[in-house]
């Protein structure tokens, strides 16, 4: 009897990318990639405008009159954007390290305790993520009111640092959420204590979700206007309300380059977070 020969898995594989899309398949995928081009000019467009027009030589900052960096110089040389640059620094360091210490002790807290009325807790945690930031701006202004607390960066600190928290402890629970309980276990029948357990086992495997944590707590400092302009005070300004001052008087080409400036940080901050998180995660997961 002759043998029929079975096509390996790759030949059906090579076959299946060969065929031909149906009208019907062609038509969709048109469609989708028409659709995520409209998200994407929708989403896009206007920060892209921002950024070409803060190269246009031009006052007005209406029609294009040709390139220079001079706004760029201008805004170098703007010492109240300088005082306002190095306060969101302070005010986003400060405010990114206490959070991430508390954010993440806070989210491996609701990771691995059960207690009663956590649900509730865990509600109220996420409180601040929820409600607008308005609300919260007026509330903390009126306990600093209530505390007879003058108005400057502390104020503005302590606000960013209650803003900022439930973004991290909700980052380090969703990344403990894959963690193998199993190794701790491993861990301490191999003679190691719950430190060593904890900083042996358990912290390599928080750190994507740390790191992920505190950047987006920086990000979110320093981008931060509403809660800002609720807290600030004399000296206190920020590069966000900064930059809302200038443009009450006009949009110049300048508050262009200083807008460019405070999203290219944040672009830069952002994209090294999910760097940093995804290689630390490659490393987590090959070692494992």
């Amino acid at each position: 009897m002759s043998e029929v020969a079975i096509p390996s898995e790759s030949v059906v594989v090579r076959r299946r990318r060969r065929r031909r899309a149906t009208p019907l398949e062609y038509g969709r995928k048109r469609w989708l990639q028409i659709v995520l081009a409209l998200n994407f000019l929708f989403l896009y467009f206007p920060i892209a405008a921002l950024i070409a027009f803060s190269f246009n030589d031009s006052r007005r900052n209406v029609t294009w009159q040709g390139f220079t960096f001079k706004y760029y110089e201008k805004a170098y040389n703007n010492a109240g954007l300088h005082e306002a640059f190095l306060n969101s620094m302070i005010v986003a360091g400060t405010s990114t390290v206490v959070s991430t210490l508390l954010g993440t002790m806070l989210g491996l807290a609701l990771y691995r305790y059960r207690f009663p009325g956590r649900g509730p807790f865990e509600g109220w945690v996420h409180l601040p993520i929820v409600i607008p930031e308005v609300c919260l701006g007026v509330a903390m202004l009126a306990f600093f009111a209530w505390a007879d607390i003058p108005l400057g960066l502390f104020t503005v600190t302590v606000s960013h640092i209650a803003f900022t928290i439930p973004f991290v402890a909700v980052v380090v629970r969703s990344r403990m959420a894959g963690f193998d309980e199993s190794l701790e276990e491993a861990s301490r029948d191999l003679g190691a204590n719950g430190w060593q357990t904890f900083w042996s086992v358990t912290f390599p495997y928080m750190i994507p979700g740390v790191v992920a944590g505190a950047l987006l707590a920086f990000t979110l400092s320093l981008d931060d206007f509403v809660i800002t302009f609720f807290t600030s005070g004399p000296g206190s300004t920020t590069f966000p309300i900064k930059i809302y001052s200038m443009v009450r008087f006009s949009v110049t080409p300048e508050v262009n380059a200083a807008s460019t400036v405070l999203i290219v940080l944040t672009l830069t901050l952002t994209v090294t977070a999910m760097l940093i998180q995804a290689r630390t995660g490659r490393k987590i997961d090959t070692h494992g």
